[in-house]
């Protein structure tokens, strides 16, 4: 955790010091669990960071974070924006290689897809990526997801957000 806490505190750019967690988690040069163990007792600014971060690594290693899929799951509705844009996008990437670990995250993210004040369209986009990517790569879930899918379709007001779905429903009907 002190390698964390130095990259974080350093006086880089904050893109760059993201840049550093991620390579230093991808390279195992940080655990994973301790990276997930400072993101669980973070200040709010650091966890959006390590959340931002989580998607990136989910992208090249999701195989690192599949262990802690009970913790991402409990901050996908996090107050914070950028937790909840992250660990959306983690869930998603981790979809395709561990479809089955990454259900448990169905409930949390389907309370990421109403039309309110805190839901905003990049909330809500991520949430139907990690959705669409969910039900793409486990068929078992889509008796309960497609009907969702098509009813967001039908009253989500954001092209964005509404093409997730829309993409989904093509690639899984093919």
């Amino acid at each position: 955790m002190k390698i964390v806490d130095e990259i974080l505190r350093s006086k880089i750019k904050p893109k760059e010091k993201q840049l550093k967690l991620i390579e230093a988690v991808v390279q195992k040069k940080i655990s994973a669990k301790d990276f997930i163990t400072f993101f669980e007792t973070a200040s709010d600014t650091d966890k959006g960071t390590c959340a931002d971060a989580m998607k990136h690594i989910s992208e090249e290693k999701p195989e690192l974070l599949v262990p802690y899929i009970d913790i991402l799951v409990k901050y996908i509705n996090h107050q914070l924006p950028r937790v909840k844009w992250g660990i959306p996008e983690a869930v998603g990437n981790m979809a395709k290689e561990y479809p089955d670990n990454v259900i448990k995250a169905i409930p949390n993210l389907l309370k990421n897809t109403s039309d309110d004040k805190i839901n905003t369209a990049v909330i809500k986009w991520c949430a139907a990526y990690a959705l669409s990517e969910i039900a793409k790569s486990n068929p078992e879930t889509r008796k309960q997801l497609l009907p969702i899918f098509e009813k967001i379709i039908k009253i989500e007001k954001n092209n964005g957000v509404r093409n997730v779905y829309i993409k989904a429903l093509k690639v899984i009907r093919k």
